[in-house]
């Protein structure tokens, strides 16, 4: 049965938040800021934030900078995800991803049909791996980023979940790298 095992240690990991928008700042971005807290609150690392426009050029830019980081360990996006003209954010990441996490936008639409019914048909939203770092891409209101956070992201990032969790995979997430199987 899923729970935590309180006699493993919390290992905090290192998590960047990016705004996917035209039109948010610093100052209004409440769903970066319904993130960030959440991150502090379970005792994790936010290593950076930032916002970009939607546009894949722009998001797909700062995302694979990120990956070349050794103090972010995870990427959560937030914004782009619907289906108006402007939302490009899976396909700015899709091709990314070494390793996609279909299992992720199915929980994800489980959770939010719970809540909103059938209108979560209207987000894309999705995961994946790159460069030894998970990627989670989030619709762009608050609503989805709690719900995503309280019911997936913050057991999966917590090294005390059972049966299991990604804190305790991350290790392993560049063995094809260290056995030579690099592209």
């Amino acid at each position: 049965m899923a729970g935590l095992d309180e006699a493993r240690p919390f290992i905090p990991v290192g998590i960047a938040v990016l705004t996917v928008s035209d039109t948010r700042t610093p100052a209004d971005d409440r769903s970066g800021d319904t993130l960030v807290a959440r991150i502090a609150d379970a005792g994790h690392r936010l290593v950076e934030r930032a916002i970009v426009p939607d546009e894949k050029l722009a998001i797909a830019a700062q995302v694979r900078g990120w990956t070349e980081r050794a103090d972010i360990d995870v990427i959560i996006t937030t914004g782009g995800t619907g289906f108006t003209g402007r939302d490009v954010t899976p396909e700015a990441l899709e091709p990314i991803f070494e390793k996609r996490m279909d299992g992720f936008s199915e929980v994800f639409h489980r959770i939010s049909y719970d809540k909103i019914g059938t209108s979560t048909i209207q987000s894309r939203a999705t995961a994946g791996v790159a460069n030894a770092t998970f990627i989670f891409a989030l619709p762009g209101s608050p609503g989805a980023c709690k719900d995503a956070w309280d019911g997936i992201l913050k057991s999966q990032l917590d090294y005390r979940h059972m049966p299991c969790n990604f804190v305790e995979i991350m290790p392993r997430l560049d063995e094809h790298l260290k056995r030579g199987g690099a592209k």
